[in-house]
């Protein structure tokens, strides 16, 4: 879902309240292509959130806590150079566009108080941010665009004067729905201005639209076309409702561009290790038929005074069938009869011996599957850098990642924190991202007398329900079982099977890979995976 001309009108009317008139305290760019302001408004300090992501261009207050690079990219220094300490003067939108400009007082080197201007281009594919001298002219942009006249893209380049994007009056379809559906024929213009100047002057209703539990869409306005099936929730702002709708996705996207090479990586060695378990199997299969050849052996051993070289299949009776029943004995020409059974011996003792190697390799190809199975399920638990560089180490420690020789004296070992939630029953609950914070939590931190729950059979986060040596109350037990469903392979199921016990029951095997335990005397519940329950009961 887009951000529409209407609904951002009524963004708008909820960020002037809250910063026009305020200071620019700080700036910082968490993404690619999303910048934050920190301000200080006429009613606090707030932030606001400018994104030129093609997927989900947008403006809007935010209160979700996003990672900063180390080092900040260039277009956040050079914003930090020209609007630190700029005050907001105001903020525009053209009629039913979806381009903001955030007119600003800010100063110069010199301590003159001059004009910039901030535009956000909340465009689709050619969403952009741009800042613009007090003439007009590009300073820079987030994304640069060298235009192509043949295609009718206009060039986006410092230096540049800008020229706005060509308009694209447009009726949102979802709004043109609403309104066809409520009774309006005709020419929808008149009802779409009427709209603009209702969101523009008073406050909207920020709604959330949930089918099967998942939001589907939100609008400034009940929407009413879809009937019961479609769930309506109301927010308290648009700020809540966009960091609501967009975190997950966001959240997830971030990851995956950070981590491309590291997923890469993993599935590549989980496919050859699959690959490799599917031809040792096979191996295996062909052993199990050993028993034949010995026989063969045999056969042509006693049978030695009648055969001679230069044959490639023979003959002979078959001693082992009941009905002694003559046996075809495929045999090298080349070879003597005693060679060609000595030949068999050799490939039954072969067979004999890959039986049991085989056994091993596949038991510890089996382990090592399971291990990267675990490891994708973890990255996408991946909250930020700091979660996939702990990844990254723990893949370097296994042997799945080569480590760099010139890194590796000063490579700092980074240790990321668990997710932490709290019950309706007042008890805490920590879920491991990773192996590695699995192995903390359970093996380290926990008590004996805490409880633990993993879901049964499937990869999921180890989850420890801190009880403080006080049996827990039942809805807390539920809840944490939920939680447990939900960071799992199974959140995308119906109810899962979790098993829950006290971690003294929780042992890990010596040499173990990370994240890999065993467990007795413990209890199964059915759980469903609930991701408004862990919402709602994340401690931020």
């Amino acid at each position: 879902m887009a951000l529409d001309a209407l609904c951002l009108a009524a963004v708008l009317t909820e960020l002037r309240a809250a910063v026009q008139g305020g200071k620019i305290d700080k700036i910082y760019q968490p993404g690619a292509r999303d910048v934050i302001l920190a301000v200080r408004g006429p009613a606090g300090n707030v932030r606001v959130l400018l994104s030129a992501n093609p997927g989900h261009p947008r403006i809007h207050l935010t209160t979700l806590d996003r990672e900063n690079p180390d080092k900040p990219p260039m277009f956040c220094m050079l914003l930090r150079k020209h609007l630190t300490g700029a005050r907001i003067l105001d903020i525009r939108q053209p009629y039913m566009e979806r381009v903001v400009t955030l007119k600003l007082e800010a100063l110069n080197e010199l301590g003159d108080r001059v004009e910039r201007t901030l535009v956000l281009e909340a465009i689709g594919r050619r969403a952009n941010l741009i800042l613009l001298d007090g003439e007009g002219r590009i300073t820079d942009c987030i994304h640069r665009v060298e235009g192509d006249l043949a295609a009718g893209v206009r060039q986006v380049l410092p230096g540049l004067f800008y020229r706005a994007p060509e308009p694209r009056f447009g009726i949102p379809p979802l709004i043109e729905r609403e309104l066809r559906f409520q009774g309006q024929e005709g020419d929808l213009e008149p009802a779409v201005e009427q709209l603009w100047n209702t969101v523009k002057e008073y406050p909207s209703t920020p709604t959330m639209l949930i089918r099967d539990g998942r939001p589907v869409d939100f609008s400034f306005l009940p929407i009413l076309q879809y009937g019961p099936g479609t769930e309506l929730k109301e927010y308290p702002s648009f700020g809540a409702l966009l960091d609501d709708f967009y975190e997950t996705r966001e959240r997830q996207e971030r990851t995956r561009q950070r981590g491309e090479d590291l997923l890469r990586a993993v599935k590549n060695a989980r496919d050859r290790t699959a690959r490799k378990l599917e031809n040792q199997r096979k191996e295996l299969a062909a052993t199990r038929d050993r028993e034949r050849l010995r026989q063969f052996g045999d056969i042509l051993t006693t049978n030695l005074h009648q055969l001679e070289r230069g044959h490639s299949l023979v003959r002979l009776p078959n001693y082992y069938d009941p009905e002694c029943r003559e046996v075809e004995i495929p045999v090298d020409p080349l070879l003597t009869p005693q060679q060609n059974a000595a030949k068999y011996y050799k490939e039954y003792n072969k067979a004999k011996n890959a039986e049991s190697a085989l056994t091993v390799q596949i038991e510890k190809g089996e382990s090592d599957l399971a291990y990267l199975d675990s490891v994708l399920e973890n990255l996408t638990l991946a909250e930020g850098e700091r979660d996939l560089q702990e990844i990254r180490q723990e893949l370097t420690d296994t042997g799945y990642l080569r480590r760099q020789k010139k890194a590796a004296k000063r490579e700092k070992r980074v240790s990321g924190k668990p997710m932490e939630f709290r019950t309706d029953g007042g008890l805490r609950v920590s879920v491991g991202k990773n192996n590695s914070q699995n192995d903390q939590l359970t093996t380290r931190q926990a008590g004996k007398f805490d409880w633990w729950f993993h879901t049964q059979k499937i990869h999921g986060s180890h989850v420890i329900l801190w009880t403080e040596g006080a049996r827990p109350d039942e809805v807390s037990v539920a809840q944490a079982a939920a939680l447990a469903a939900w960071f799992s392979q199974g959140r995308e199921a119906g109810k899962v099977p979790v098993d829950y016990t006290p971690v003294k029951f929780v042992k890990k095997p010596a040499g173990a890979r990370p994240g890999m335990v065993v467990y007795t005397t413990y209890q199964t519940m059915m759980a469903q995976p609930d991701g408004e329950l862990a919402k709602r009961l994340r401690v931020k």
